[in-house]
């Protein structure tokens, strides 16, 4: 009966996500799936979601439902309330992730939140890769009702709907998230009573102790030992080290992030919520991977970092780019576990993720501001080479060119794979990708991104060599891999981002793998690697 309902309660979650998306009205949620949606019960604990959601955005929304709950107690909330917050401090760690949430009552009572988080292109501002506080990065939504009882608070949309550049998409995301919930409420009630359940706590009680013995008896069948890792972020003046400790003792681990670079005043800092989130994750791959993701699962594991490190900055520190440090501790921990599991782990990738975005005026006066994910190589594992162009370790989806084109006066005119960016080894990394963008308008559009793995290639693990660093070139010739600029009719603006790194000694790599390496056009040259 518990097996029911869990996947009945998955099912479900899948159905909220369908609604939003299918509503939805910017590309970021309907191509990327930028977003996460999950059901907590009445104490927050978080125990269904989505198959298809972004990890931090799962492991950062039931603090920030905590969060709103201090701050609008659980006895006045009313059916029909939302609740609403993009702080980067209590979710996703920057001001374009936006977290909303709403109870849901049964027969009065009190018996669950739904809630969803999704990406923003624009909350205003002036983000830009050397902004230097928070307050620069645009409008920081304080926890509040934006409906209550069901009805709109209407200065709160005025205020949104004044502060973005565009207000008819970011609102219609908003109000596609309100619709996916009235979807999750009223198919919550009725599975609850197909199967005659008369109280939810029991089931999630036993979701998320089953989730927790899962995690726990991972742990206890893995060794014991205490192991550290550092990985190398670009950075801006200066490279930023990135250190984790961990200490695995029987079914029990915990990670310790100190030695880790103190913040710095460039957009590049990773609140904890967002830094924990990546870091669980990395366990969870690496010991237990295939049980259902939740609150449980995460009780054996102890995250800490100092405060006002790279990864635990205070506020009011710049943050619009925080997945280009929090982006890298699944690499660490996942490289620091390399010592105990060898055969559970992945070489690096070549993330943090690429994207890129584009603001301007089409050709009939339409402002827009949209945004491009380019993914790189992944890492090879201990017994498969690893995937091509795929985004890890977040799971955004591509866009396809033909969508993005029809939005801005941009058009693709290249998009292919990089032969020799993967990292060669006896399993290979994934290849990276070079793709370009060309202004096809009569005004020039300006263009932001921050981009790492630049400097420092994405490394391999166990013999393994490293991937290959990526690049930007305007007009082709190489810029800067953090800034801002201006797209004139007719240029060009290329990246190429970073390939994999490779698992084990490229001498071990089979003479049939070498080969169809060749045939498919994914390395050059002849012979087997020395």
């Amino acid at each position: 009966m518990l097996g029911v309902l869990w996947q009945r309660l998955t099912g479900l979650m899948d159905e909220v996500a369908q609604a939003f998306v299918r509503t939805s009205f910017s590309a970021v949620v309907r191509e990327n799936w930028d977003l996460a949606v999950s059901l907590m019960d009445a104490q927050g604990r978080q125990f269904a979601q989505s198959s298809r959601s972004i990890p931090s955005f799962l492991g950062t929304m039931p603090r920030t439902l905590r969060a709103m709950l201090e701050r609008i107690p659980v006895q006045s909330l009313t059916p029909g309330d939302v609740l609403i917050s993009n702080d980067p401090w209590l979710g996703t760690g920057h001001l374009n992730d936006i977290t909303l949430a709403r109870p849901i009552f049964r027969d009065g009572c009190l018996i669950a939140f739904v809630g969803g988080t999704f990406h923003c292109v624009d909350v205003g501002g002036a983000p830009r890769p050397d902004a230097r506080d928070v307050y620069e990065e645009g409008l920081t939504i304080p926890i509040c009702r934006i409906v209550k009882v069901g009805v709109e608070d209407r200065e709160i949309i005025s205020f949104l709907v004044e502060n973005f550049r565009e207000p008819d998409e970011a609102m219609g995301d908003i109000r596609a998230m309100f619709a996916a919930f009235g979807v999750a409420e009223r198919r919550l009630r009725g599975i609850l009573d197909q199967e005659r359940v008369a109280e939810l706590e029991p089931i999630v009680g036993a979701i998320l102790a089953r989730s927790e013995a899962s995690m726990r008896a991972a742990l206890a069948a893995a060794p014991d030992g205490v192991v550290e890792d550092e990985t190398v972020a670009d950075g801006f003046e200066a490279p930023l080290p990135i250190r984790c400790r961990i200490e695995k003792r029987g079914d029990g681990i915990a990670l310790d992030f100190a030695g880790t670079a103190p913040q710095v005043p460039h957009p590049v800092n990773s609140p904890f919520g967002f830094s924990s989130a990546y870091a669980a994750y990395a366990v969870k791959c690496a010991f237990d991977p295939l049980a259902p993701n939740n609150d449980g699962g995460l009780r054996p594991i102890t995250i800490s970092a100092p405060e006002g490190c790279l990864v635990n900055p205070r506020r009011p520190a710049p943050v619009w780019g925080r997945h280009l440090s929090g982006h890298y501790l699944p690499f660490v921990v996942l490289g620091a576990l390399a010592k105990l599991v060898p055969e559970r782990v992945a070489a690096e990738a070549g993330a943090p993720a690429w994207n890129v975005y584009f603001r301007g005026e089409d050709r009939s006066g339409r402002r827009f501001a949209k945004m491009y994910f380019m993914s790189g190589g992944h890492g090879a594992r201990a017994a498969s080479d690893g995937p091509s162009v795929l985004s890890f370790p977040t799971n955004v989806a591509n866009t396809p060119a033909e969508q993005f084109e029809n939005d801005v006066p941009l058009l693709v005119t290249e998009r292919r794979l990089i032969p020799d960016s993967g990292g060669a080894g006896r399993q290979r990394g994934g290849l990276g990708q070079r793709i370009a963008f060309r202004n096809i308008g009569m005004v020039p559009v300006r263009f932001m991104y921050r981009h790492e793995r630049v400097l420092h290639p994405p490394r391999g693990l166990l013999g393994g060599e490293p991937g290959a660093c990526g690049r930007e070139l305007l007009d082709g010739k190489p810029i800067p891999a953090k800034t801002a600029g201006s797209l004139d009719p007719g240029s060009t603006l290329a990246f190429e981002t970073p390939g994999g790194g490779g698992f084990g000694p490229p001498s071990e790599r089979q003479q049939a793998d070498h080969e169809a390496d060749l045939v498919e056009d994914l390395i050059t040259g002849a012979g087997r690697p020395a």
